[in-house]
C-alpha cells in the first residue's frame, strides 16, 4: 500500500498495520489498536482503510440499536445502497454482512474498523461483539479459512477496556493476531513535529505537553520558536478556562467507565504529581485509609495515568509517576490556583507557580529525557558497549547517613534487573537547574559508584553521566576531558548527539 503523505512519523506502526492486513494468511484475523486519547489512532486507521479500501467505522455514545443500524447504514453505504435499505438483527449478523467482499476488491479479504469500541461495549447488545467474532473466528479455523474471510480491527482509547479484551477466559483470548498499543511521539520526534528548532523550547514543550500528537490541533497548529512563545501558548491554551485543554484531566478521566468518584481519583493524581511516590504517601496526602486506595490506584495504573517505575538493582516498592505532562500541569499548577486561572489573572499564577515548574516539572521530566536519551539513542562509544535496561535506583550511604538517587542507571547487555551482583554500564545524574554542573557533580558520582562498588555491584568500569540543562563550568569541563569514564550531556547532545 501507499504510505499516506500526510502521516507524519509512525514507521513502525505502519508497518506492522499493512502487514496485517494484506497477510496471505488464510480466514479471518483480529487485530487491536489502542492507545491514550490523542495519539492519532483514527486519524491512522482512516487513512488504513483509504489505502486498503476498507470499511472504517466510529461508534459513537448512542442506545444499542441506533448504534447498529447507523453500522448497517455505514456499510451499505460502502455497497452503494441508501440508508435504511440494510438491517441488522445483532452484531453476528452485521459482523457477517461487513466482511463479505465487494466486487470492485480484486479477491482481497475485506477490511473492518471498529473505532471507539468501548461505547459499543457498554451495552448488552454491543457486547455481544467480542463473542461474535469469537464465532467467526472459530468458524473460519474450521473451514480451512474458506470462510467467513475477512480483517477485523478493533481500536480504543480506554486502555483497562481495550486491554481486557485479551486477558484470562475472555472471548478474543488467543483469537487476536495483532495487538499494537499506539504510544505518544519520544521527545524528538515531538519536535520535529511541532518544527521547534530552539532547544529550550522544545524541552519545555515536551515537559509540558509531552508527545501526544493530538494536542497540536488543540493549538491551533502551534509551533512555538522561544522561550516567551512558549509561555504565550500556555497562557492561552492549558491555563485559559475557554479553552478545551483547561479541563483534559477530567476529560481523561472520563474515558474509563470504571471511573466514577473523579474527585478521588483527581486527587490521587495531584499527589502523585506533588511527590507523593508510594501508596502510603498517597494515603496521607489525601487523607484515606492506605487499604482503600488498592483499587483507585490499580485503576489508574491499568488505564495509563500512572506509571509504576521499578528500582533497576534493588526489591523495593515501584515509585508512582504521573504519564501525561498536561495532567501534572494541571495538578500542580492549575488546581492550587483555581480561582485565579478561572478569573483571567493566568500570568500572575503562573509566575507565583515558578518554584513548582522548576522542581517537580522540569526537574522530572529531564530525569525522564535523560533515561530516554541512554537508552534510545546514545552510542556504545558513550557507554562503553553494548547496554540491556535503563532506570534509576537509591544507593544508601551509612557513613554520610542519607540516601542517593541515581537517575541513570544502564544495566550490561542481557543483565537482569534486580540481580545478586549486575554488571552496571553507566550511571548517570541529571540536574534540570539554571546553574552550570560543577566538579562536585562529579565528585558525588564518583562517591556513589564507590558505593556501589562496595555493595558488591560490578560498577568498576561505568562510565559516569553528567546531564545538564544548563551545562557545565570549565573546571568540569577540563576535567572531563582528562577522564574516559565521564560523559557530559547538554541540551543539544540529548537532541541531536549520541
Amino acid at each position: 500500500m501507499t504510505r499516506p503523505p500526510d502521516l507524519f512519523d509512525r514507521e513502525a506502526e505502519w508497518a506492522d498495520l499493512e502487514r496485517f492486513v494484506s497477510s496471505d494468511a488464510p480466514g479471518l484475523r483480529i487485530g487491536i489498536l489502542y492507545g491514550r486519547r490523542r495519539t492519532g489512532k483514527s486519524f491512522l486507521l482512516r487513512r488504513l482503510c483509504r489505502a486498503y479500501g476498507g470499511q472504517y467505522h466510529m461508534a459513537q455514545e448512542e442506545e444499542p440499536l441506533p448504534a447498529l443500524q447507523r453500522f448497517a447504514d455505514a456499510v451499505a453505504a460502502g455497497r452503494g445502497l441508501g440508508p435504511g435499505q440494510l438491517r441488522f438483527q445483532d452484531w453476528d449478523e452485521a459482523l457477517r454482512t461487513a466482511l463479505r467482499p465487494v466486487p470492485s476488491a480484486d479477491g482481497r479479504p475485506a477490511l473492518v474498523v471498529l473505532d471507539e469500541l468501548p461505547y459499543l461495549l457498554a451495552h448488552p447488545l454491543g457486547a455481544q461483539l467480542p463473542s461474535a467474532l469469537q464465532a467467526l473466528v472459530d468458524e473460519s479455523r474450521d473451514t480451512g479459512g474458506e470462510d467467513p474471510r475477512g480483517r477485523v480491527i478493533l481500536c480504543g482509547s480506554a486502555l483497562a477496556v481495550m486491554s481486557d479484551l485479551l486477558s484470562g477466559a475472555k472471548a478474543l483470548r488467543g483469537r487476536a493476531e495483532l495487538d499494537l498499543l499506539l504510544r505518544p511521539f519520544d521527545y524528538r520526534t515531538t519536535s520535529a513535529y511541532y518544527g521547534i528548532r530552539d532547544l529550550e523550547t522544545a524541552f519545555g514543550m515536551y515537559a509540558f505537553f509531552g508527545g501526544t500528537p493530538g494536542y497540536r490541533d488543540l493549538t491551533g497548529g502551534a509551533s512555538p520558536q522561544s522561550t516567551s512563545e512558549l509561555e504565550d501558548l500556555l497562557l492561552t491554551t492549558v491555563f485559559n478556562p475557554s479553552h478545551a485543554l483547561f479541563g483534559e484531566a477530567g476529560y481523561l478521566l472520563r474515558e474509563d467507565p470504571r471511573i466514577q468518584d473523579r474527585a478521588l481519583y483527581l486527587s490521587v493524581l495531584g499527589a502523585v504529581a506533588a511527590g507523593a511516590t508510594s501508596p502510603a504517601k498517597v494515603a496521607a496526602a489525601i487523607g484515606r485509609d492506605q487499604r482503600s486506595l488498592h483499587h483507585p490506584l490499580d485503576v489508574l495504573t491499568t488505564s495509563g495515568f500512572l506509571i509504576k517505575d521499578e528500582d533497576l538493582l534493588l526489591q523495593r516498592r515501584p515509585v508512582l509517576r504521573l504519564a501525561d505532562p498536561v495532567v501534572r500541569l494541571h495538578q500542580l499548577v492549575t488546581t492550587p490556583r483555581l480561582a485565579s486561572f478561572e478569573e483571567r489573572k493566568a500570568l500572575p499564577a503562573w509566575r507565583a507557580a515558578e518554584h513548582t515548574v522548576s522542581a517537580q516539572i522540569l526537574g522530572p521530566a529531564f530525569e525522564q529525557l535523560a533515561r530516554e536519551w541512554t537508552s534510545r539513542h546514545a552510542s556504545t562509544r558513550t557507554l562503553g558497549g553494548p547496554i540491556g535496561e535503563v532506570g534509576s535506583t537509591v544507593v544508601n550511604d551509612p557513613a554520610g547517613r542519607q540516601q542517593h538517587e541515581i537517575d541513570v542507571v544502564a544495566l550490561d547487555e542481557g543483565e537482569r534487573r534486580q540481580a545478586h551482583s549486575p554488571v552496571i554500564r553507566a550511571i548517570g545524574e541529571a540536574k534540570a537547574s539554571d546553574r552550570a554542573r560543577t566538579l562536585a557533580d562529579l565528585d558525588r558520582l564518583d562517591r556513589i559508584r564507590g558505593l556501589l562498588i562496595a555493595r558488591g555491584v560490578r560498577t568498576a568500569s561505568a562510565k559516569l553521566l553528567l546531564f545538564g540543562r544548563s551545562g557545565f563550568d570549565i573546571n568540569l569541563t577540563q576535567a572531563a576531558a582528562e577522564r574516559h569514564d565521564v560523559e557530559l550531556v547538554d541540551l543539544r547532545r540529548i537532541w541531536h548527539g549520541e
